[in-house]
């Protein structure tokens, strides 16, 4: 039977992928006294074929001090502006249009986002998206 380490702290960062800033994970990861640098260094390895991406990684931090990352999928708002190659939303999203996105593009995205998301459907993944593209000022073209 394994012993099971307790968990100190568990911190979720948004980091660039294949380049992490060291600030970022001293800021939120210093006081914990781990090595921030392998942390970098494990970080960058594991999300060096995203690069330019913005990766979410959750870092489980023990009270030996020692670490587990578990990676999730880049945030659908930050998919849905690189898609579009918008720099942001709408100032009023209920009233002000951005941009439109195709179907296929949502469908794209939701199967991207789909390991993060509470579904398996695909479908229902779509709506999580149109809604989150909703309220940054996008509409979606029915085709």
């Amino acid at each position: 039977m394994a012993i099971q380490k307790k968990i100190s702290r568990t911190v979720t960062l948004e980091l660039e992928a294949g380049n992490a800033a060291m600030v970022d994970i001293g800021k939120m990861l210093g006081p914990t006294g781990i090595n921030t640098r392998q942390l970098k260094l494990d970080y960058d390895a594991a999300t060096a074929t995203q690069r330019g991406d913005v990766v979410p990684v959750v870092v489980t931090v023990f009270e030996d001090r020692s670490f587990a990352l578990r990676y999730k999928t880049p945030p659908t708002a930050y998919l849905i502006r690189k898609m579009l190659g918008l720099s942001g939303g709408s100032a009023q999203p209920g009233s002000q249009t951005v941009a439109k996105m195709s179907r296929r593009q949502l469908r794209e995205i939701a199967e991207r986002k789909l390991p993060d998301l509470n579904t398996d459907d695909v479908e229902a993944a779509m709506r999580q998206v149109a809604g989150t593209a909703r309220s940054m000022g996008v509409l979606i073209a029915e085709e």
